[in-house]
């Protein structure tokens, strides 16, 4: 059973007879309210299978291919009391969100673990920031890491992830009171960011550049200003024992990212990013997403009733 909770969000939509109207006060913007409601859902087998498959390959973008993504919606299904879902159509509808964690050292013998860990490990070793992942994912390490995996649509406000962290947080706490190996030493973000790069057209139509505005702004990342994807990234941030970015094993060809251009002048570049927090200090992250993305009440006891 879920629980139901209503968003609103105002579109910037203006009706057409204030268009019409824009010469005599252009001041005064009517907008249409669209009223959106989300539900949160567990993990339910086989509603979502299809959905996580879809995330996920969004979430692995470029490197999609390199994983059973099946195996790992199965994984993801396997535990259906750990873990979210948004949905707006009933429980049976396809997920426009999800949160999971995965024990990387509980489930290391299967292939698709192997898969994940080998991966992160590889891609760690090409930014000095990460490369202490290394030795923490490996095989006889004594630490437990948990792999949070978590990805969104594009309609999915930042203040509904909130919620899904407290309710992971929650639920990790009662497995672990029933005895079951949910307890880690470290959580280990698994997400994505991306770089705006001058434009190739730029450089053959001989155009002056723009400066973007630095809106949803992290820094500077191989020399290109770096955006988020999932703007509570920076929030975990701070909190992190450790973050960087790494550039996807398939790269995309010179000039591709003008295709993913939402930008005059700018092209995208998408990377990968990890985010490594310790246990004891994860909670304090989440309160911390909390206050700073204001999730709104009804949003919050609507998360408190999902089953």
């Amino acid at each position: 059973m879920a629980k139901r909770k209503t968003y609103d969000d105002s579109a910037a939509e203006q009706d057409s007879e204030e268009v019409s109207s824009l010469e005599e006060s252009s001041s005064e913007d009517d907008y249409d309210e669209i009223r959106q409601e989300f539900e949160f859902f567990d993990p339910q087998s086989p509603w979502d299978f299809e959905g996580f498959q879809r995330l996920l390959r969004q979430l692995f973008d470029a490197d999609a291919t390199s994983f059973h993504l099946g195996a790992i919606a199965d994984l993801i299904l396997a535990q259906p009391l750990l873990g979210s879902t948004i949905k707006t159509e009933g429980n049976e509808s396809d997920p426009h969100a999800f949160m999971t964690i995965l024990n990387l050292k509980e489930h290391q013998d299967k292939p698709v673990i192997n898969e994940l860990t080998n991966y992160i490990s590889h891609r760690a070793g090409t930014n000095p920031q990460l490369s202490p992942l290394k030795p923490l994912l490996s095989s006889d390490s004594g630490k437990k890491v948990g792999l949070i995996l978590t990805e969104r649509w594009v309609n999915i406000a930042t203040e509904l992830i909130p919620p899904m962290y407290r309710m992971l947080l929650e639920e990790i706490s009662w497995a672990v009171a029933e005895r079951e190996p949910y307890t880690f030493s470290h959580y280990l973000i698994m997400s994505k960011t991306y770089l705006a790069i001058p434009s190739l057209l730029n450089e053959e139509t001989n155009r002056p550049k723009k400066k973007l505005k630095p809106k949803a702004m992290k820094g500077i990342d191989e020399g290109h200003t770096m955006y988020y994807f999932h703007p509570e990234d920076e929030v975990l941030e701070r909190h992190a024992a450790l973050f960087g970015g790494f550039d996807y094993v398939k790269q995309s060809a010179e000039g591709e990212s003008d295709s993913k251009s939402t930008f005059h002048d700018f092209g995208i570049k998408q990377r990968g990013h990890l985010i490594l927090i310790e246990a004891a200090k994860f909670e304090t992250a989440v309160k911390e997403m909390e206050a700073e993305f204001a999730t709104q009440p009804s949003i919050a006891a609507a998360a408190m009733d999902k089953s």
